[in-house]
This record gives C-alpha cells, sequence and structure tokens, in this order.
C-alpha cells in the first residue's frame, strides 16, 4: 500500500519505518524543516534500537520519503496515520490542537478515499472530533479509524514487527478490510488483531497504560512497606510475580515511572473520568505514590551525610528515563538533581545516549561526564537513577577508589545487598535492607 505517517516522533518513525519494512511505500510528513532534511539525508533524529538499520535500508530501497508538505504526502495515501503529540494540558487534558489542525487540512486537500488513523494517545471521543473536523471541507468519502500503538522505548521495533495484539478500532467494513491487510504481515504467528469501536480502542490504550502504571506505584508502595517491616521487596516480588493472574512484568521496585507515555496518560485518564463526574481514585493514588518516589532516595542521601548536602558532590548514573533510550520526559533522574542542586550540592552525570538531551535543558547547571568512571572523580557518593545494562556490573574497585565515601543510592536495585556488604560499601535501594 502506499501510506502516509504525519509526525516523525517516536510513534510516527518506527511505524513508518516498520510499513515501509514489509514491503509498503511510505511518505512521512514533519512541519519541522530541519527534521526532515536530515531524516531525507539518513540521519535518524531519536535513539530505538534496532530502527537505524531498518531505517536505512528502506531509505535505500526506496519505499521510505520525507517532506514538509502535506499536500504532496497524502496524494496517493489509502492511508494516513496521525502521530502527532498529545501532551497535556494545564488541567491534564490531552492537547489535541496538532491532530485537529491537521485533521483540517486534510479535509480540504483529500480528493479520494482514505483511511484515516488515530495513532496517537487520544481521549474517548477524539475520532468523532476528527471526523468532524475532516467533514467541514471535504468532498470525498473517508473513514477514520482508532488504532492505539503499544511500543515500548527501547523495544519500540521488535513491539511493531511482533505485537501481542493490534486493536482497531471501526464500525466501517472498508477501513476495517483495508487495516486487517495492512497489519496481516505482523500477525501472522495468530497473535490478534482485535476489531471494535473507535471508543472502546481510545479507552484500550489508557486503560492499558493506566494499569501498568498501578502495578508499578503498588510495588514501590510494597517497597516502602518492606522497609518499615524489615522484609524483602525482591522476595516479596518473586512471590507474587509467580502468581500467573499477577505475572512478572512491571512490578520491579525503584524510584518511579517516567516518560512519554504513563505520566500524560493517567493524568489523561483521570481528566476524562473528571469531565463525566467519575472520581478515579485510585489513579489520583496511582500518581501521588509516583510524585513522591522520585524522590525516594533524597531522605536517605540527607540522612547519610546529616542533613546537610552544602558544598557535597554527587556522582549519578542514568538519566533517561528507562534503559535504551534517550528520553528523558518525566525522568526521575531530573527530579533527583534538582532537590540535589537546590540543597546546595554539585552533580556530575553520565548516561550511555541521554545527555545531549539533558543538556538542552540544564544546560551548565551539572557537569556532563564523557564515561561513567570519569563521572566519579571527586563524588561523595554514588547514585543511580536508570537501570542500563552497562551498570549492572561496573568494576567496583574503580568506584571505591574514586569515591571519597564509600556510598551507593540505588533506586533500581541493580546489585545484591549481600555482596555490597561483602564489599564493604554503604547501600541502601529500594525495599531492601540497609548496609549502614
Amino acid at each position: 500500500m502506499k501510506i502516509t505517517v504525519v509526525g516523525t516522533g517516536y510513534v510516527g518513525l518506527v511505524t513508518g519505518t516498520c510499513f515501509a519494512e514489509t514491503g509498503n511505500e511510505v511518505t512521512c510528513v514533519d512541519i519541522d524543516v530541519n527534521k526532515v532534511a536530515k531524516l531525507s539525508a539518513g540521519q535518524v533524529t531519536i535513539y530505538e534500537p534496532g530502527l537505524e538499520k531498518l531505517f536505512e535500508r528502506n531509505l535505500k530501497e526506496e519505499r521510505l520519503f520525507f517532506t514538509t508538505s502535506l499536500e504532496d504526502g497524502i496524494r496517493d495515501a489509502e492511508v494516513v496515520f496521525l502521530a502527532l503529540p498529545t501532551p497535556p494540558g494545564a488541567d491534564g487534558a490531552a492537547d489535541l490542537s496538532f491532530i485537529l489542525k491537521v485533521a483540517d487540512q486534510l479535509g480540504k486537500l483529500m480528493t479520494d478515499y482514505k483511511v484515516i488513523v488515530d495513532k496517537s494517545t487520544v481521549p474517548v471521543g477524539t475520532a468523532e472530533k476528527v471526523i468532524a473536523a475532516i467533514a467541514q471541507n471535504c468532498k470525498t468519502s473517508f473513514d477514520v479509524v482508532s488504532n492505539p500503538e503499544f511500543l515500548r522505548e527501547g523495544v519500540a521495533v521488535d513491539d511493531f514487527m511482533k505485537p501481542d495484539r493490534v486493536v482497531i478500532g471501526t464500525n466501517s467494513e472498508r477501513a476495517r478490510k483495508i487495516m486487517g491487510e495492512l497489519y496481516a504481515p505482523f500477525v501472522r504467528q495468530g497473535n490478534p488483531i482485535i476489531y471494535m469501536d473507535e471508543k472502546s480502542a481510545e479507552l484500550t490504550k489508557y486503560a492499558a497504560n493506566s494499569f501498568l502504571a498501578t502495578k508499578i506505584s503498588f510495588m514501590n508502595e510494597i517497597a516502602v512497606l518492606c522497609e518499615k517491616l524489615g522484609a524483602d521487596v525482591d522476595m516479596v516480588r518473586r512471590g507474587i510475580g509467580s502468581d500467573d493472574r499477577i505475572g512478572k512484568r512491571f512490578l520491579f521496585p525503584g524510584i518511579g515511572y517516567g516518560g512519554s507515555c504513563f505520566p500524560k496518560d493517567v493524568q489523561a485518564l483521570v481528566k476524562s473520568s473528571e469531565d463525566v463526574n467519575y472520581d478515579f481514585r485510585i489513579l489520583n493514588a496511582v500518581m501521588d505514590v509516583n510524585e513522591k518516589q522520585k524522590l525516594f532516595l533524597l531522605p536517605k542521601i540527607k540522612a547519610y551525610f546529616n542533613d546537610d548536602l552544602k558544598g557535597k558532590h554527587f556522582a549519578l548514573w542514568g538519566l533517561a528515563f528507562k534503559p535504551n533510550t534517550d528520553d528523558i520526559r518525566e525522568a526521575p533522574a531530573l527530579y533527583i538533581i534538582d532537590a540535589l542542586v537546590d540543597a546546595g550540592a554539585t552533580v556530575t552525570v553520565f548516561d550511555p545516549e541521554a545527555m545531549e538531551n539533558v543538556r538542552q535543558i540544564a544546560g551548565d547547571k551539572i557537569t556532563y561526564a564523557e564515561h561513567q568512571y570519569t563521572c566519579l572523580d571527586k563524588a561523595d557518593a554514588l547514585i543511580i537513577a536508570t537501570e542500563w545494562s552497562v551498570f549492572r556490573t561496573p568494576d567496583f574497585n574503580k568506584i571505591s577508589a574514586a569515591l571519597k565515601y564509600k556510598a551507593i543510592f540505588d533506586g533500581r536495585n541493580l546489585f545484591e545487598v549481600a555482596r555490597m556488604r561483602e564489599m564493604g560499601y554503604h547501600y541502601e535501594s529500594v525495599g531492601r535492607a540497609a548496609i549502614v
């Protein structure tokens, strides 16, 4: 098929590249002239494992194109995906202005039948709004489909190429057939394409992310309780994760979730609930727990230094909200850095991929190390904020030699408590015994 993807962020670029990989001709549209120029020249503008190889191949095979012109981009397209930002507004509601603006433009440009697909995460009722925006000026027939993405940053290519399920919201048989044909190559192993109405599809995405966020916050609450009761959260996690009804995933405690999806999606579902006079008490608690969890390590750090961080210098490993991405949106590390600086401390940071993104917002407020071990120079203690694989088996001799105090505050429970005790570290993590 000939496909257009409007928007070249994480979702748009992965979507366009993966559809091209199965033989479709894909044109990606973006208003950012510089980004389009870079992409057209073969430069991937996001860090996502596995994406660059597919991107280069499909650009070379002339199945993947980029343009700033929406009119040119949709001219021969059968399906147009809207992969545009839906940032939270001041009240928590998803901002649909980008989507509705493009929908209005599409209505003026379309001359033949097309399937318009909401790929962005959008609140219930968005499909109706997109239909209305297009219909104002459109002289041809069209269908609007809700097709939410379930991509995890860091493994987004695998998630797209081998999806657990594909959700398609439409009441149109014509659109259903086209979407079924488009996704058929991705579900050959039998994973389902689930058809439903548009509103149910829109709510499915919010419900999925909110449930996963709930699991994370629940385990973080259990971790706090473990510390107070003298239990070990790792043992509890293994005990409940072996129950098939609960599952093993999203049960790892830490310093909270971040990223582009969970924070805004939970917030948006709460706002949608408020709009229909429903108090979604569980999700309000999830957000409250997560906000507090981001600074979970700070009282431990302050206590170690007798509540005086002025003049102290910290090394911090990990800036991205999770490993295998350069995304720093709502990353807990940023909250920790701000709190340390506000307390009079200085911070040197290292992250394999996210430092340039942090530099753009933090500037010279902190220092950036080129290597994880040079990050430790003259530091009083080490803080770990992201569970990158490269941090899991470090050279502890180098850590000991570089730190002024042999102290590690681990927000992702990377190391075994027993081993840290044997090596003589002051080691504090999340929901496990502290080594003092």
